[in-house]
């Protein structure tokens, strides 16, 4: 067939977004936020994002169809995130996409959102190669994936083992009073402090511990690390450098990051990295990953920022490559699946 028209839906945590691509071309992308709502409560609480879900999903639809300048007839076949995520909003974007595909008479896929932030990469820098390595950081995901097939086969390499990059970033900012989410004020303030004001230990790099897991991710200790010295500096009396603070934080974990992914890059003897997921749009890391990049001769791949955090347009895209690849759609009756292992490509 020609490129497939693909609409895209995803509802996985705060974010009710559609999108309409074709191939990889991206035709529409709407997204509806509802973080404000959960700023006041530090978090994203469950039932208020399920209940704005449900509340801006026809809108979401019908305004990427619109903008696309077609109708449902016109599509191909219809993707949504299926996992893994909370299970509220989960069951909000599966019903809601099952409905349509019912109505429609359309194919359905039912995807692994984190794997849709691999697929996007296509919109900007084409097909995603054979042996590719991934690395995928956002709120609660810190993963390092081998790409063998972008629709049929992808494998874990190192996972997260206690708090992912996000989650780190956002105790920090929690405890600098920074308000939710705390990712880019510590971005923000880290650009203008010095990167080796404070001694940051570096998770999973040193001893039986690196040796052990050497493509593993661990944050916690960063955490609390940071917070002992804040604590200690409050409790001498000092002011906190929060522009230093914030910028020892970032340098020690876009280190670890870049220093385990580029060995990963070796080990699979890969010359190509993708990055995706929320965290990606931190500016360190983004600095970071492409100066290994390039003294590691890896072509590393980060998407614009409007791609990084959850979106229609990297469902839709993975829906797409299934489409091409011949992937037979999921079973009408499929499940969601909050905690979807990360090698289920779809359902």
């Amino acid at each position: 067939m020609s490129e497939p028209v693909v609409l895209g839906i995803e509802s996985t945590c705060d974010e009710t977004a559609a999108a309409l691509v074709r191939g990889r071309t991206l035709l529409s992308n709407v997204v509806a936020s509802s973080m404000q709502e959960h700023a006041r409560y530090g978090g994203v609480i469950p039932e208020i994002a399920s209940r704005a879900h449900a509340e801006a999903f026809v809108p979401c639809v019908s305004k990427a169809l619109a903008d696309a300048n077609m109708t449902l007839q016109d599509v191909d076949a219809i993707a949504v995130s299926a996992g893994p995520g909370l299970a509220g909003c989960l069951a909000v974007g599966v019903s809601g996409a099952k409905a349509l595909a019912w109505a429609s008479g359309k194919p359905l896929y039912g995807i692994n959102h984190v794997i849709g932030h691999i697929a996007v990469t296509q919109l900007q820098f084409g097909p995603v190669h054979e042996n590719t390595m991934a690395l995928i950081v956002s709120g609660g995901h810190t993963s390092l994936l081998h790409v063998t097939d972008i629709a049929r086969t992808i494998d874990v390499v190192g996972t997260t083992l206690d708090d992912a990059a996000g989650e780190c970033f956002d105790k920090v900012a929690r405890l600098l009073g920074f308000p939710y989410p705390g990712g880019p004020h510590i971005d923000r303030h880290a650009q203008h402090g010095n990167p080796q004001a404070i001694k940051v230990p570096q998770g999973l790099t040193q001893g039986q511990a690196g040796a052990k897991h050497p493509y593993d991710f661990s944050f916690s200790g960063v955490k609390t690390a940071v917070a002992r010295w804040v604590e200690g500096q409050q409790a001498l009396g000092r002011e906190i450098p929060t522009d230093d603070v914030c910028a020892s934080l970032a340098d020690s974990v876009a280190t670890v990051l870049a220093k385990k992914t580029m060995r990963g890059c070796r080990q699979y003897d890969s010359d190509t990295l993708i990055v995706g997921g929320g965290f990606s749009a931190n500016s360190q890391l983004r600095a970071k990953l492409l100066e290994y990049g390039r003294s590691n001769g890896v072509d590393v791949r980060i998407p614009e920022i409007r791609l990084c955090t959850d979106n229609g347009a990297m469902v839709a895209v993975l829906g797409a490559s299934l489409v091409e690849a011949g992937v037979a759609p999921s079973d009408p009756d499929f499940s969601i699946d909050s905690a979807m292992p990360l090698t289920t490509i779809s359902l």
